[in-house]
């Protein structure tokens, strides 16, 4: 697996964006996608923002709207595009170049693989070893969970617009 891309588009099957460093100390994104896996020349934040942004928002703009929906303020999961499901969440502090990202619909199963360290394997059964506790990830997880269901619920009540005063005061008055 070496392949390489200069520029990547989050989509529904994106698995995980994975931080990892460049033996020159520059930070790119190991992206683990349906069967594929391959590295982008940028950092997993940048991809996020980027994923984030082509939706109408960005990062900030979406960690904004988690918090007024949950409260949850730090290490906030986020809605890249609630109508296709993409929801991912941050392994630590997105301020952390080293934070990856991991999408929440395709974890299957979390497993501690030693001190800090959590392996996600993922419903196409693939799976990443992260440098986080399995604790910090099964928080995400339920944190994610929550966001989603709390968002979906706003969406699906969202009352719609009447338009039966408008069709009153445009209904035809013939002249009498």
């Amino acid at each position: 697996m070496d392949m390489w891309k200069d520029r990547f588009e989050v989509s529904p099957f994106t698995q995980a964006i994975v931080a990892d460093e460049r033996a020159d100390g520059k930070i790119i994104s190991l992206v683990m996608e349906g069967e594929e896996s391959f590295y982008v020349n940028q950092s997993p934040k940048r991809i996020i923002d980027y994923a984030c942004k082509y939706f109408g928002s960005s990062l900030k703009g979406r960690q904004a709207g988690t918090r007024d929906v949950t409260g949850i303020t730090h290490k906030a999961p986020i809605a890249i595009d609630p109508m296709s499901g993409m929801y991912f969440f941050p392994t630590i502090s997105p301020q952390n170049v080293y934070c990856s990202w991991v999408a929440h619909s395709h974890v299957d199963l979390i497993e501690s693989t030693g001190h800090q360290q959590t392996r996600l394997v993922f419903k196409n059964q693939r799976s990443v070893i992260l440098d986080v506790s399995k604790g910090t990830i099964w928080n995400q997880i339920q944190r994610t969970a929550q966001f989603r269901y709390k968002l979906n619920e706003r969406l699906q009540y969202v009352t719609k617009p009447s338009f039966d005063h408008v069709a009153e005061s445009v209904a035809f008055h013939p002249k009498s």
